[in-house]
């Protein structure tokens, strides 16, 4: 029998299979914000400590990354890195090489409640949360995570693998670059920029450009008053 159309183009590939990468909180997180898209059939949680057959938010561990070159072959090709990496972006950026090895892709997710607007580029990777906007013309790069309650004004550039903490507060014309982190409730004003690695703590107000690798601690204005 002459082979169908059908199976001249079988694939394992299922387009709506996607794992979680961590079950912490930011893994349930994510966990609800993907259930909550109706577009895909989160298939369980990889992470390095909890026990396989454990359930998190009703979703189920898998084991631990041994299982990702398994899940790849079985058809599922989408991952969500659910590990926040707050405090230390170097173990989210681990997760993400270890996925992309094996082969998985990253597609950006943003809340139902959240709204971006139809000039916003979102790259791979990117989650945007509950209640969070992202402003006109804005660029947000790989892996990036922009919290609940976030607001990103018109023409911000956010770098790779930043993460903006719930309510941070970005003007326009504001750029963050890759590996910065913006506290809860931090406010950076009109067309400054975080350097890369910068860490700006919760609640703190950014006056000036930030270098790199430079800490504001909460509470504070910066520049520092004299």
């Amino acid at each position: 029998m002459a082979e169908s159309l059908a199976d001249q183009f079988h694939t394992s590939f299922d387009p709506t299979a996607i794992l979680i990468f961590g079950g912490g909180g930011h893994g349930k997180t994510l966990i609800e914000l993907v259930q909550s898209l109706g577009l895909y059939r989160v298939v369980g949680v990889i992470d390095d400590v909890l026990a396989a057959g454990e359930h998190i938010v009703g979703v189920p561990v898998l084991g631990g990354p041994d299982m990702l070159s398994d899940l790849y072959k079985r058809g599922v090709r989408l991952a969500v890195n659910g590990v926040g990496g707050i405090g230390n972006p170097d173990v989210r950026i681990k997760i993400f090489e270890q996925l992309a090895e094996t082969g998985f892709v990253f597609p950006a997710v943003v809340h139902p409640t959240a709204y971006v607007e139809p000039s916003a580029v979102l790259e791979p990777g990117v989650q945007v949360l509950a209640q969070a906007y992202v402003g006109s013309d804005a660029h947000i790069g790989f892996g990036s995570v922009i919290n609940a309650g976030v607001i990103i004004s018109h023409d911000c550039r956010i770098g790779n693998v930043v993460n903006l903490s719930p309510g941070a507060m970005l003007a326009g014309n504001v750029t963050i670059e890759d590996y910065a982190q913006i506290g809860m409730g931090a406010t950076i004003n009109l067309h400054l920029t975080v350097g890369k690695l910068a860490r700006i703590g919760n609640g703190a107000t950014v006056k000036a450009d930030v270098p790199g690798e430079s800490r504001v601690y909460a509470g504070t204005i910066w520049p520092p008053r004299i």
